[in-house]
């Protein structure tokens, strides 16, 4: 009877595994193509909200990544992938920050309609993800990390809406400052948590890996 049900039990793993697996790859594909997407048309449309969600974008793409290594690699890769994963959300946040202070020298207003059009199909694409993502949450440290990534990507969004609607309504360029640093500081306290969390269960000082 264990042997049996020792046996079922690592079926369900890998199944399981099976499932993180075919999630992590399409979320990773989408992040890809509308870190492509938005990162042209920022440029276009000369928006450093834009610019900061498309870069948060490729560094998902990067974690989702990390997070297909992570499968089965034991937990201690799971919190190193944590680890990496909450570096480069801090070095994006700190290169936002540079980014908006260039943007604040050169006093640019950014095209409204661009924005609002692109990064509402990048909404529409985020929630899908989140939705995708939902049921691993609580799965593990490394599936709970991804899942932050992913949460990030939604509230962003959401700002640089917010910005595209006042850049129209103002007709000034401060609204899509402002959502650029807001994003930049996302990424700084989401980065802060991560890595505060996962350090000590690195170093083997117990505890686990906590996301909000």
């Amino acid at each position: 009877m264990d042997d049996c049900c020792s046996a079922k039990s690592e079926t369900l793993n890998v199944l399981a595994q099976g499932d993180q697996r075919r999630v992590l790859i399409i979320v990773m594909v989408v992040n890809i193509v509308m870190f492509a997407a938005e990162f042209g048309f920022g440029l276009i449309a000369r928006s450093s909200a834009m610019m900061a969600d498309s870069v948060d974008m490729l560094g998902d793409a990067i974690v989702y990544g990390l997070s297909l290594y992570a499968l089965g690699q034991g937990e201690r890769w799971q919190v190193g992938a944590a680890l990496a994963k909450g570096g480069l959300i801090l070095a994006f946040g700190i290169g936002v920050l540079i980014e908006t202070v260039f943007k604040v020298a050169e006093g640019v207003t950014p095209s409204s309609n661009i924005m609002l059009v692109v990064t509402s199909i990048a909404l529409a694409a985020n929630l899908g993800c989140l939705a995708l993502l939902w049921r691993f949450r609580r799965l593990n440290v490394n599936m709970a990390s991804t899942f932050e990534c992913s949460r990030n990507d939604v509230i962003a969004n959401v700002g640089v809406l917010v910005a595209a609607g006042l850049v129209a309504w103002s007709g000034k360029g401060w609204p899509d400052i402002v959502a650029g640093v807001v994003i930049a500081l996302l990424f700084l306290r989401s980065a802060t948590h991560v890595l505060r969390s996962a350090w000590p269960v690195w170093r083997g000082k117990g505890g686990e890996v906590e996301f909000d």
